[in-house]
């Protein structure tokens, strides 16, 4: 009988918080794996400035996400990795940059002896590591916006320029296929080319 006037009580209240981050113009989301009771399972976050929702789920399916965001079209844009369980979700994606910095470097190191990979990383990690960390710098919106249509131009550049190498164009097949899920951080600067908060949220509850 707790349980049950607990959940009656708790039910309303959660609703409302899916409610306001539905409605908030930069959502970020993101699970990690998580086991009670020595049973596998999921951690999910759903985040935004001032809500965080904490989900425990048996599944990494797209049933979780689409539970919080449902079916209907949606504003604002929904910051995540490139885990295609978020892909078919009601609203925009923005793609979390730190997770290709990773495997842009990852690349790097597996060809440290190949000159075209050289090259391309040694181009465009910088750009990628600039577009992370403008959102943070103490400027005009006018010089907010300059500077991040320079650098989207620059990276789809690099990302359109002719490549041999296969690890090369799998990793420019990124920007050139997903291009819609790439660049909101440019036309809105309260979009992060990143998804930090969500894994800051997150790693205590790792921990």
């Amino acid at each position: 009988d707790i349980f049950h006037r607990l959940r009656r009580y708790f039910e309303p209240l959660m609703e409302a918080l899916k409610n306001a981050y539905r409605q908030d113009p930069v959502k970020h989301a993101d699970e990690t794996s998580w086991r009670n009771d020595g049973q596998s399972g999921y951690a999910w976050l759903f985040c935004t400035a001032l809500i965080s929702i904490f989900l425990f789920r048996n599944t990494r399916s797209s049933s979780v996400p689409k539970s919080v965001l449902g079916q209907e079209g949606l504003p604002g844009v929904l910051v995540v990795d490139r885990y295609n369980g978020y892909n078919k979700l009601p609203l925009k994606l923005q793609y979390c940059y730190a997770h290709l910095l990773r495997d842009l470097e990852k690349l790097g190191k597996d060809f440290p002896d190949e000159e075209e990979v050289r090259s391309f990383t040694a181009i465009l990690i910088p750009l990628l590591s600039e577009a992370m960390h403008l959102q943070s710098q103490k400027i005009s919106d006018e010089e907010y916006y300059r500077k991040a249509q320079k650098l989207s131009k620059e990276i789809l550049k690099v990302c359109r320029s002719p490549a041999r190498h296969l690890g090369i164009r799998a990793f420019q097949d990124i920007f050139t296929t997903h291009a819609d899920r790439l660049f909101h951080w440019v036309e809105d600067r309260r979009v992060p080319a990143h998804n930090n908060r969500a894994e800051r949220d997150l790693r205590p509850t790792v921990i």
